[in-house]
């Protein structure tokens, strides 16, 4: 029978509305992680103190 590979693929980026998913390096182990980039909800905008009476 064939060996298996020692070596995993490499997964392309997920993308969502909201969300970036990318694959880390793999660990001398062979554990593979994931960074999880959240985008903001919500957009900001700067703070201005109030106009006095």
């Amino acid at each position: 029978m064939s060996e298996q590979k020692t070596t995993r693929p490499k997964v392309p980026e997920g993308k969502s509305r909201f969300l970036l998913t990318r694959q880390k390096e793999a660990t001398e182990k062979g554990f593979v992680g994931y960074d999880t980039i959240w985008e903001s909800f919500q957009k900001e905008k700067p703070y201005e103190t109030p106009k006095r009476p």
